[in-house]
């Protein structure tokens, strides 16, 4: 991680973010994120990340009313620009701050951007790749969704790597392959030759 990360319009050490204690994130996860690669200072696939953050939200219910699609990249890019990331990667999340109606607090706040960057994860030379013993609920209201409830795949994580794997690949419930652990899947087909 860098030096400094963005936190509700403000520079600072990773260590002085702060999340009310009874607010849904911090009880229950209520919260979401993205991933993306950075490159030449730029962030790629940004229209297809932020449209994911977009659904994400209405998907669980977190208001982004205060988070235009204008102002979030924007304080993306101070970030890369204030941390010197050429290559490398940052993570968006939005926290749902309001307080849960079983442990009811006062907070008149609704939800929090936050964003770090960093440099891109290391690739052993010799990656070693498995399936997860742990299916993907595919009928899940979370399925498709990149939760701040991450819980389960460091659970698969953590048992990919007792194993002596790099990353394991997930599947639902009929075998169909739905994501990896911690890392994103492609598929590349053959780009056809353009003819002059």
């Amino acid at each position: 991680m860098n030096e400094f990360i963005y936190f509700n319009g403000a520079f600072i050490s990773p260590t002085g973010a702060k999340i009310p204690a009874a607010s849904s994130t911090a009880l229950y996860g209520r919260g979401i994120f993205t991933t993306l690669a950075v490159y030449g200072g730029q962030p790629f696939l940004w229209d297809k990340h932020w449209r994911r953050l977009a659904n994400n939200a209405v998907t669980i219910g977190i208001d982004l009313a205060e988070h235009t699609e204008n102002s979030t990249r924007k304080a993306l890019s101070e970030i890369i620009e204030k941390n010197g990331v050429a290559d490398g990667r940052a993570r968006i999340t939005f926290f749902d701050e309001r307080p849960s109606s079983i442990w009811p607090s006062e907070s008149d706040k609704k939800t929090s951007l936050h964003i770090m960057t960093g440099d891109r994860r290391p690739v052993s030379g010799n990656f070693r790749l498995t399936i997860s013993p742990y299916p993907v609920n595919s009928r899940s209201p979370l399925a498709g969704v990149k939760s701040c409830n991450y819980l389960e795949n460091l659970l698969a994580y953590d048992e990919a790597k007792g194993r002596g794997f790099d990353e394991a690949i997930r599947v639902n419930e009929r075998g169909e392959v739905t994501s990896a652990v911690m890392a994103n899947i492609f598929w590349l087909t053959s780009v056809p030759t353009l003819v002059e």
